[in-house]
């Protein structure tokens, strides 16, 4: 529930390690919803929500688990490189990490400004790098690459790929389809609803859509109809 409003509707599905899973749909749908669940900061009406074989929110799924938000969650008036120190002593990881998690995302030439001088999506990559420092199993991502440039965008989509490769769970919420066809799976809602889940191939077989976008207006249009 959101407020007097049931967010999410008879939603089941399980989300599969070592792959990317995009989670679409429009503005309402319930992607920010579904996602504080599994995150364990959205309370929990009704229904379970289980991550890596517990309950999610529990304790010992803080380390495992990373969340980076639309809003950048660091500190303006440290550095790139100081925020990455201070994160990586509350996790308790490595500091050798901070090199590797300032480089994954790009900003290695910015490892000395202070953040509230840079740009949104320098900002918003910052907060991923946080969010890499302790390797997690999951990572959630709301929206990682809006106002990025292309390129940006490209690396850190390289980035995502190699995560999951790496057996871990990533999952990108989106409201961009052309975001969606880098993606190993698709997981698209609609007012609260489970619309479909499939992969982009299968999606625009099972649709006869060209693309995407069309194909994901034409699920829309099938369920107006239904």
């Amino acid at each position: 529930m959101r407020g007097s409003t049931e967010a999410l509707r008879d939603v089941s599905l399980d989300v599969v390690s070592g792959r990317v899973t995009g989670l679409l749909g429009p503005s309402g749908s319930g992607k920010s919803t579904l996602m504080r669940a599994i995150v364990g900061v959205q309370r929990v009406t009704s229904g379970a929500v289980d991550v890596l074989g517990a309950p999610a929110g529990s304790p010992d799924l803080r380390r495992r688990v990373a969340y980076v938000t639309q809003a950048p969650s660091v500190y303006g008036d440290l550095t790139v490189r100081e925020n990455l120190v201070f994160f990586s002593r509350v996790l308790r990881t490595p500091i050798d990490r901070v090199a590797d998690a300032i480089t994954s995302v790009g900003l290695v030439t910015h490892a000395h400004q202070v953040v509230g001088t840079l740009s949104g999506g320098e900002r918003a990559r910052v907060s991923l790098a946080t969010a890499l420092l302790g390797s997690p199993d999951v990572l959630v991502l709301d929206e990682p690459t809006v106002g990025l440039d292309p390129v940006l965008r490209r690396d850190l989509w390289e980035l995502f790929d190699g995560i999951a490769a790496e057996g871990r769970t990533v999952l990108v919420s989106s409201h961009v389809m052309d975001e969606a066809e880098r993606c190993d799976e698709l997981i698209l809602l609609r007012e609260g609803r489970l619309l479909a889940r499939s992969t982009p191939h299968a999606l625009r077989e099972t649709t006869g859509a060209d693309d995407l976008d069309a194909a994901f207006l034409a699920l829309i249009e099938r369920d107006g109809a239904g």
